[in-house]
């Protein structure tokens, strides 16, 4: 009787260790996803910005060429 415990007590203690991973994963998972989409964010942001800078430096190339003519 008392071995029959000791397996129960074992397999339950295997159970719950399963299901304390699980939860834990879960919660990685959940931050990894935060912080790829906080990536995609800001490459996305750096991406327009660079097309902003890259439209004001022709324009100020084309003014500088309408001077010198």
């Amino acid at each position: 009787m008392a071995l029959i415990l000791k397996a129960l007590g074992g397999i339950t203690a295997l159970i719950l260790l399963v299901i304390t991973l699980f939860s834990s994963i879960i919660t990685l998972g959940g931050f990894l996803l935060a912080a790829i989409k906080l990536l995609i964010i800001v490459v996305f942001l750096a991406v327009i910005a660079m097309v902003l800078f890259s439209i004001l430096r022709d324009r100020s190339h084309r003014r500088h060429e309408a001077t010198d003519i």
